[in-house]
C-alpha cells in the first residue's frame, strides 16, 4: 500500500509542477493541458504496456539534454548579474538548513526510492547484472550532472531578480522562471519540451501502479483491464490534488517521510539472518515512525495541532528551526523502537503460548520451507506476461 500511497503522491507532484510551469511561462491556466496529458498517456500506457515505457524514457532522455544545452547556451548568453546581488544574497554562506540538508536528502531520497516501482521494474527487466551496473553507472554520472546544472538556475534565478518574482512564486519552478526572461522562441521549445518530459515520467508511474496493484495486492489474479480501469480512476483525485496542492516540494516531502517511516525497518528483512522479523514489525515500525513524529512535534511546538501539521510539513524545509530536521531523525528512529517493540511483544505473547501449551519457544528458530515456497524469480526484458507487464515490482516481493 505504502509503494501505491508513494507512486500516488508522486502523480500529484508531476501534475500539480507541470500546471505551475504552464502558468508561469504562459500566464495562462495549466488545467487543459494537464486533462490532456492524462488522457493521451492513458491510452497509449493502456495499449502498449511497459514496453511503451521504455519507449518514452529513451524520448525522455534527449528531451532531457537537449534542455540542458538549450537552457545552458540561452541562459549563458542572455542572463546578465551584478555582482552586488550575488553578495547581498548570502546564498552562498553557510546556513542551518544547508547543513541539516547534508541528512535530510540522504535520508529522504534513499528510502522514497525503495517504494518507487519504476526503478524496480527497471532492475528486474535488466537482462544481466552486468548491464544493470553499467545502466545504473551511466544514469547516475548523468543525473549528477543535470542535477548540478538545473541547481545552479535556483541561484542564477535569484541573483538575476527572476525569483521570487511578482507575484511570488514557488522556487521549485525557479528554472522555468530564469527561461520565462528569455526570448519567446527558447520559451516555446521549453514548454514542448517540459511537456513531453512530462508525459514521459507520468506514463511510468501510470505503469507502475498497474503492476503494483496487479501483482501485491490481486497476486496477479485479475485481469489487467479491470487494473488499468480503477488506475484511471484514480487520476481524478490525482488531478484535483494537483491543483489544489500548494507546493510540489511538500507532496514530494510528504512522500520522504511515509518511507523515511518505514524503509529502515523493512529492510532489515531483507537480511536472511533475520529471518524471524515479520510483517508484524515492519507495519508496526511504519505506522510508529509517523505517530513518533507527531510526538516530537508536539514537544518541540508545545501543541498537537502543530505537531500534526508536522507530520504533512505544512512549513517545508524553508524554517529557521530544527522541526523538518527533526521529523526526518524522528521517522526512522521512532520506527526502528516501536518495530522493537512490537518483536518483543510478539515474543513474549509467543513465549506465554508456548509455555501454557508446553511446547519449546519457537520464534528465533528457522522454519523448513512449505511444500508452496519458491524463489522468487528473476525478471527478465524478454519474459514479459502476455500483458507486457512485469511481475515483480516492488522490495516487499523480496519478503515473500
Amino acid at each position: 500500500m505504502l509503494t501505491l500511497v508513494t507512486i500516488f503522491l508522486y502523480m500529484v507532484a508531476e501534475l500539480s509542477a507541470l500546471q505551475q510551469i504552464i502558468n508561469a511561462l504562459t500566464g495562462l491556466n495549466g488545467l487543459p493541458v494537464v486533462i490532456v496529458e492524462c488522457v493521451v498517456t492513458t491510452i497509449y500506457t493502456s495499449l502498449g504496456g511497459f514496453r511503451i515505457s521504455f519507449v518514452t524514457d529513451n524520448i525522455q532522455g534527449a528531451m532531457v539534454v537537449g534542455l540542458i544545452i538549450l537552457g545552458a547556451i540561452t541562459v549563458g548568453v542572455e542572463t546578465h548579474l551584478e555582482r552586488a546581488s550575488v553578495v547581498s544574497s548570502d546564498l552562498l554562506k553557510a546556513s542551518l538548513l544547508g547543513w541539516q540538508l547534508v541528512y535530510i536528502l540522504p535520508v529522504a531520497i534513499t528510502t522514497n526510492d525503495f517504494f518507487l516501482s519504476g526503478f524496480w521494474m527497471r532492475t528486474f527487466a535488466s537482462k544481466t547484472d552486468r548491464d544493470l551496473v553499467i545502466g545504473t553507472s551511466i544514469a547516475a554520472i548523468s543525473v549528477a550532472c543535470i542535477l548540478t546544472l538545473v541547481g545552479a538556475t535556483g541561484l542564477l534565478a535569484a541573483w538575476s531578480g527572476a525569483w521570487p518574482g511578482d507575484p511570488p512564486m514557488s522556487g521549485s519552478i525557479a528554472f522555468f522562471l530564469l527561461l520565462e526572461q528569455l526570448p519567446a522562441w527558447v520559451v516555446g521549445i521549453t514548454l514542448v519540451m517540459t511537456v513531453s518530459l512530462s508525459t514521459a515520467a507520468f506514463d511510468s508511474l501510470q505503469s507502475a501502479m498497474v503492476s503494483t496493484g496487479s501483482n501485491d495486492i490481486f497476486r496477479n489474479k485479475l485481469n489487467f483491464w479491470w487494473i488499468r480501469l480503477a488506475v484511471i480512476l484514480v487520476i481524478f483525485p490525482v488531478v484535483v490534488v494537483a491543483l489544489k496542492s500548494p507546493s510540489v516540494l511538500q507532496v514530494y516531502l510528504i512522500s520522504d517521510l511515509l518511507s523515511a517511516s518505514s524503509i529502515p525497518v523493512l529492510a532489515i528483512g531483507l537480511n536472511d539472518k533475520f529471518f524471524w522479523w515479520t510483517g508484524f514489525e515492519v507495519v508496526i515500525g511504519g505506522l510508529g515512525g509517523l505517530l513518533t513524529v507527531f510526538i516530537f512535534g508536539t514537544i518541540y511546538y508545545g501543541n498537537a495541532l502543530d505537531g500534526a501539521n508536522l507530520m504533512l510539513l505544512e512549513q517545508s524545509l524553508y524554517v529557521d528551526d530544527w522541526s523538518a530536521f527533526g521529523a526526518f531523525v524522528a521517522a526512522p528512529v521512532g520506527g526502528l523502537l516501536w518495530a522493537l517493540s512490537a518483536l518483543g511483544l510478539r515474543v513474549l505473547v509467543q513465549w506465554c503460548l508456548a509455555k501454557s501449551r508446553g511446547h519449546p519457544l519457537g520464534v528465533f528458530n528457522r522454519q523448513p520451507p512449505t511444500a508452496h515456497s519458491t524463489t522468487p524469480p528473476i525478471y527478465h526484458s524478454d519474459s514479459f506476461e502476455e500483458n507486457h507487464e512485469p511481475v515483480r515490482t516492488s522490495p516487499a516481493d523480496l519478503l515473500k
